[in-house]
Order: C-alpha cells, then structure tokens, then sequence
C-alpha cells in the first residue's frame, strides 16, 4: 500500500505504524483528536441530513429576543441564601431548631444584602461589582428547585435534563436548533479552569445526536493556542499544505467508504468535522489569541489582576465574548468551589471575589458592544443549601430551593421572580422546576420546548422531555 504526502510520493506505508483504523485517523488527519474523534467515535443517529452542513444555520420556531447563549455554571451548589435570596427571619430565629433538609439549628445569611441599581434589586456584599455595575440588568429566579440533592445527578439535571440516561446537553439541543453562524468554529464551546466538572463531559455531550452537535472543550487556564485547544495543529505533519493532502485523501477514503451506505448519516458528520478542524486552525487560533484585546477591556474582566483564580476567569469570559460575536451558538463558562458545607463566610468571599469583576466586566462589555441584547447570559448552579447549619459555618444540600438569574435576550432586569419560605428552605411562589428554566431558555431562541424534538430508539425526545414545561413569560420585556 502506498500513499502520497509532501516531499514523499510513493513511500511505502509501513503496516505496523498504525495499529488500528481510529489511530490512522488521529495521526493523518488535521490532528484535532478531540474534536474529529468525537464525531467518529460519538453513537450518532442515522438517517440524518445526507447532504450539507448539520451546522448550516437554522430558523427557530418563532423570532425569538435572543440570538446566542452564554451558561454561567456556578458547580457546587451555590448557597442562595448568602448570594441572591436574601432571608432577615434567619437571623431573627438564629441558634434554634428547624425540622426538614438539614436538621440542626437555623444559620443566618453570612453576609449583609443591600439595594442595588435604579431598580432596588437586593443583592449580597460578595457582589460589588455587579451590584454596582449590572444590577438592573439581572433577573434573579429565587424559586428554583430540582429533582435530587446530589451533585453529579443534579448538575445532569441542568445540564441535560436528565440524570438517569445519557442525554444530549442544552447545548446540542441550541445547536441543533440554530446551527451556527461561523462554519470556522465549534458551534458549542465549554470552558472549565483546570479539568471537567462534576459528571465530566457528559454536561456538554451530544448523545444520541450526531456528534457534530456536542461541545468543544477548552481550558482557559493556558495561555497559548496549542495548550488551550488540544490537537490545534498536528504533531505529524508539518505544513498547512501537506496537510490539506492528508484531508484530501481522508475525504476520498470516507466518500468510498459512504458510497456502500447511503443511509448513514454519521459519515457526513464525520467529513464535515475534518473539514471544520482544518479550518479552525486559523480563526480559533484568532479568536483565542487575547494579545488582541486593548488594555482597558483586560482590567474591564480583570484580566490584570494579582489574584489568580481572578485572572483566570477574565480569560474565560473574554473568550467567551470574542467567540459569541463571532457566531458561536452557545458557550458554557463554568466556575467550582461552592461545595460550602463548612465556613461559607471565608469560601464564599472567595469563590465570590473570582467570578464578580470577570462577570461583571462581561455583561458590561456585551451591552458595550450592543450585544447583550440578543444574547441570553444564564447563570445557574445544581442546588441550593440548607437554612440550617451543617459543618461550622456551612449548609447542606437542598434541592427545594436555590437561585438562577438571567440577563440580556429580551429579559427584564433589575427584579426578582419567584420566592422561597421566609427562611429560604423550600421554593413555594412561582415555582421554577430546572425543566422550565430549560424551557424558557429555548423561548428566548425562539423555540418551543414542545415541538423541538429529536427522534431516536423509535421516539421523540425533547430537552424538557415529558415534563410539560412551559416558559417563564413574564420575566421578559
């Protein structure tokens, strides 16, 4: 068997150099390991679209108020009741017993909440900059609740509204809906400082979707384009020349291949993600490149700062605007560390300090450049934690009541829906199921929960599945 490459037409293929088809692939191909293989490798549904992009861009349901997502995802089980649902009647009652989640005695908010904004908008001292800067653009949802009180299922829950069978991500379910604008890049980014969070990948998978739909994910703790996207360029070839020959000849071996079936919507999914990591080389090399950003949008995030968890969240969130502005569909910044079963004073300022002046700087910079309009920038945790106290200082888990809020895409800011029991145990006024949250996502997009389905094993599944959700309305303009 011969093959062609560069300089070396005719060389003999050694047989032992590559021990399986799938590491042929990895090493001949545009070397985007993570991203290509995952279409490759991902049970993708057949019968698929035969012809054109799967990422070609789509019309919703209906106009919606919002063009692209951004999910904010706090991991850990962010205490409400010390971020954004303030509670006076826990300090009133402090030291006596309460019955319920968390049996113990009632532990009061650990920081003091004050107006902020034109709006009035009550919000933690552990949010200054957003306090200061974006309280009338925010929406907090106070009466959110979900299924289970345990971290990985719960954060399943949120992020693909399942936690008992592997389901596509809100994320492929927007991109599947949407498609993308930019053919050069990932319709669906995650970012994650440091590693995967809780249940891993499986918060941004595609399932039973074709690959094409899942996430791409991306550590924004490195600096440099080859660390912070793995596989950027290959390892095995060295020009973008003889890379294009190597493509060239992957394509025909998979169009002979595709030849004998027709059906199989996966190969086209498979040329298609070749074809889009080749041309990432160049525009993700760009819009990851943040040497580009004047100073004034660094120190905006934060970007400057001496704290380091600080910095590094500046740089998520500036890749996530330099990719939505860019035709990016949907990206997912995530932050950890709220996992607060003991002293929530000190952690919380802490996890609080990191994400306030990047996100803030975030939402200032959208509305800036006249995008936050039509971007829905969700930020939302698995569950919320207990009004009693659990460890010293801490809480513990609580799926009957925790907060989400929401800013931009049509969404009415400076006001608080929803409410929890006068001591912040369980979600009892407009009521908000994570389902619904879902539900009203895809209302901002232009989709109904209903109706956006994907048939797979001989039924229709949606992103609410059986639920009957229905959107939030009214939280929007």
């Amino acid at each position: 068997m011969y093959w062609t490459c560069g300089n070396h037409p005719g060389q003999e293929l050694n047989p032992n150099l590559y021990s399986t088809r799938r590491d042929f692939l990895n090493r001949v191909g545009t070397g985007f390991g993570a991203l290509a293989l995952a279409s490759l490798l991902a049970d993708q549904a057949k019968g698929q679209s035969a012809g054109g992009s799967l990422l070609a861009p789509k019309q919703p349901h209906y106009p919606g108020t919002a063009k692209r997502v951004c999910h904010i995802y706090q991991s850990g089980a962010q205490p409400h009741i010390d971020t954004w649902d303030p509670k006076p009647e826990l300090k009133k009652n402090e030291g006596k017993t309460a019955g319920g989640m968390g049996r113990g005695r009632l532990l009061p908010t650990q920081f003091e909440f004050t107006k902020s904004g034109k709006s009035g908008l009550e919000m933690s001292e552990i949010w200054p900059e957003l306090a200061s800067k974006c309280a009338d653009d925010l929406c907090v949802i106070r009466s959110m609740w979900t299924d289970v009180p345990a971290h990985e299922e719960a954060t399943k829950i949120m992020t693909t509204g399942d936690f008992r069978l592997p389901k596509p991500s809100i994320g492929a379910w927007v991109t599947y809906g949407l498609g993308s604008d930019n053919q050069n890049l990932p319709a669906f980014v995650a970012m994650n400082p440091g590693g995967f969070p809780s249940a891993g990948n499986v918060n941004w998978q595609s399932a039973f979707m074709p690959g094409a739909f899942q996430g791409t994910y991306v550590d924004p703790t490195n600096t440099r384009i080859e660390q912070i996207i793995e596989n950027i360029k290959s390892q095995f070839i060295g020009s973008s020349a003889e890379q294009r020959q190597q493509l060239d000849l992957l394509s025909k071996l998979n169009e002979i291949h595709k030849q004998k079936r027709q059906a199989d919507g996966q190969l086209d999914a498979r040329i298609q993600s070749f074809e889009l990591a080749y041309r990432m080389q160049t525009d993700a090399t760009e819009a990851f490149d943040l040497t580009k950003e004047p100073e004034h949008i660094l120190k905006l995030y934060g970007a400057d700062s001496m704290d380091r968890g600080q910095a590094i969240q500046a740089r998520q969130f500036i890749i996530a605007r330099r990719l939505l502005e860019r035709g990016v569909k949907f990206v997912q910044c995530w932050n950890g560390g709220w996992d607060m079963h003991a002293g929530i004073a000190n952690a919380g300022r802490t996890r609080a300090g990191a994400i306030d002046r990047p996100i803030a700087g975030f939402l200032q910079d959208l509305k800036q450049r006249g995008l936050l309009k039509d971007t829905l920038v969700a930020s939302s945790t698995e569950f919320g934690r207990s009004s009693t106290e659990d460890g010293p200082g801490g809480r513990t888990h609580n799926a009957k009541a925790f907060a989400s809020w929401l800013a931009g895409g049509g969404v009415k800011g400076g006001q608080a829906y929803g409410a929890t029991d006068e001591l912040g145990s369980a979600a009892v006024e407009n009521k908000v199921h994570v389902h619904e949250f879902h539900s009203t996502i895809l209302h901002a997009l232009g989709f109904d929960s209903e109706k956006l389905t994907f048939r797979s094993g001989g039924r229709d599944f949606r992103l609410t599945d059986v639920s009957g959700a229905q959107p939030v309305k009214s939280i929007f303009a």
